[in-house]
């Protein structure tokens, strides 16, 4: 694009149709807000100081939701209008100049190249703009496009104004806009509230620009479905799978075999590396990466982590913001909870949990343990039934482990606590003191036996 863009976002609305108590733009779909998908696509025609988002309902959650972005923001404390939206920042936008691109932020679906040939049919032509339509099967509640002229656009007629012959027009207004800055902002303190709602349109813009002698064009759409606006939860569930649908068709066709596609979620942030196997019902969420030549078990869900490449993901397996290097085998049924680093060749089996852990190179965990604030290091193994007391009450500990380090199964590991390269821990023990290297520790009472005590016991409860 040779003409600088600049974008505005109308996000103020509070949604009364959802019937929630949190800003419509506000709500998830694909794993993100519905705001943030609309800044992404966004963010691929104009920089960030060229974004503005119209803030209005819950202004304050969607600011902290975006502010990330680095995008501007414009208060519309009262909703009397898509006009009056935009009118809001009239003193920020207009000096800018070039194209005036509006969009919506409860219309994710939007794809850059929709908007990219619009922008296009702007800077190609003399229109003072370009709006998008949409032929559509059944166009009730939209404003119908009443062709002109060449073509252009020669009036936006919303449905309880149109008459019989204009409500059989099946081209309908998608609301979304590409203007000469210039000529937008000439007129568009000529937008008067002249409507049963007394608010401020810009649908009126048609009319206005047509009367100083300007033109409109517009372009249409090929699916309507992607210029889809959310106002209910039945169409957030619709937007929702349009995304994941998206998603894993790119993936598939990228190189992952993904069994049973419908049943699984991943997020459309979500990086996976070709020979990679999903297996069904498993969820990818977030910002997670995964390398080539892994497999991600059945129900499994991994949220925010970064897997590399040859990592087998068992069945049924949590995993949260952690990092598992190369070759690691984690699961089934384990759960990584926050902040863990699994290293290479590393095993963390079935009912295993950790938090805040690094597991080193070619260790082991592979039954019923819990490891939490734990450094263990390379080759160490933890027994079965295993855990790490790292909370007194009010504080955290850390259990620090060397490198090839036996801890036997059942131990109880009391932090903070040490334990040196290549130590063995006594089955059953509870550790409470350092261990030196290459020690035998053992933390448990002396077995006593009661010869016949069994035995009696028995008779006396016969009498």
């Amino acid at each position: 694009m040779q003409t600088p863009v600049t974008i505005v976002i109308l996000a103020a609305g509070l949604g009364t149709r959802m019937k929630s108590r949190k800003a419509k733009v506000l709500h998830r779909a694909g794993g993100r807000t519905l705001v943030e998908h609309v800044v992404a696509t966004a963010r691929e025609f104009a920089p960030s100081e060229r974004i503005f988002v119209v803030v209005g309902h819950q202004a304050e959650q969607v600011r902290q939701v975006l502010a990330p972005q680095g995008v501007g923001f414009i208060e519309q404390k009262e909703q009397k209008g898509t006009g009056h939206a935009v009118l809001m920042g009239r003193d920020v936008l207009s000096p800018l100049g070039g194209f005036l691109v509006i969009l919506y932020g409860d219309c994710p679906l939007l794809q850059p190249d929709t908007l990219r040939r619009l922008i296009a049919q702007a800077e190609a032509g003399k229109a003072a703009g370009v709006l998008l339509t949409a032929i559509m099967d059944d166009p009730t509640g939209y404003g119908r496009v009443v062709r002109g002229e060449g073509g252009h656009v020669a009036a936006i007629v919303e449905q309880k104004a149109a008459t019989p012959e204009q409500l059989q027009i099946r081209e309908a207004n998608m609301g979304i806009y590409c203007y000469r800055a210039e000529h937008f902002w000439k007129h568009a303190g000529e937008i008067r509230p002249n409507n049963p709602a007394k608010e401020y349109y810009l649908t009126d813009m048609v009319e206005i620009l047509n009367r100083a002698g300007q033109f409109l064009e517009a372009i249409q759409v090929a699916d309507p479905q992607e210029v889809l606006g959310i106002n209910n939860r039945v169409e957030l569930a619709l937007v929702d799978r349009v995304f994941r649908d998206r998603k894993v068709r790119e993936l598939m066709l990228n190189g992952v075999t993904i069994e049973k596609p419908e049943t699984v979620s991943i997020d459309s942030r979500v990086s996976i590396g070709i020979d990679t196997v999903v297996e069904p019902f498993a969820q990818i969420l977030g910002n997670t990466a995964i390398g080539e030549n892994c497999r991600v078990g059945a129900c499994s869900i991994l949220q925010d982590c970064t897997v590399l490449d040859n990592v087998e993901i068992g069945a049924f397996t949590i995993a949260g913001t952690s990092r598992i290097e190369s070759g690691a085998r984690i699961g089934p049924f384990a759960r990584l909870r926050m902040e863990n680093q699994v290293d290479a060749g590393a095993h963390v089996g079935n009912f295993v949990e950790l938090k805040k852990t690094h597991l080193g190179a070619g260790a082991k965990a592979n039954h019923l343990a819990y490891l939490g604030d734990a450094e263990i290091g390379a080759r160490s193994n933890i027994g079965a039934g295993t855990i790490t007391c790292n909370y007194d009450g009010v504080h955290k500990h850390v259990t620090k482990i060397g490198e090839g380090v036996f801890v036997g199964s059942n131990n109880t590991l009391v932090a903070p606590l040490e334990i040196e390269p290549g130590a063995y821990l006594a089955a059953g023990s509870t550790i409470t003191e350092p261990v030196p290297a290459d020690a035998l520790a053992l933390g448990r009472a002396r077995q006593s036996l009661k010869p016949e005590w069994a035995k009696k016991r028995r008779a006396l409860s016969k009498k």
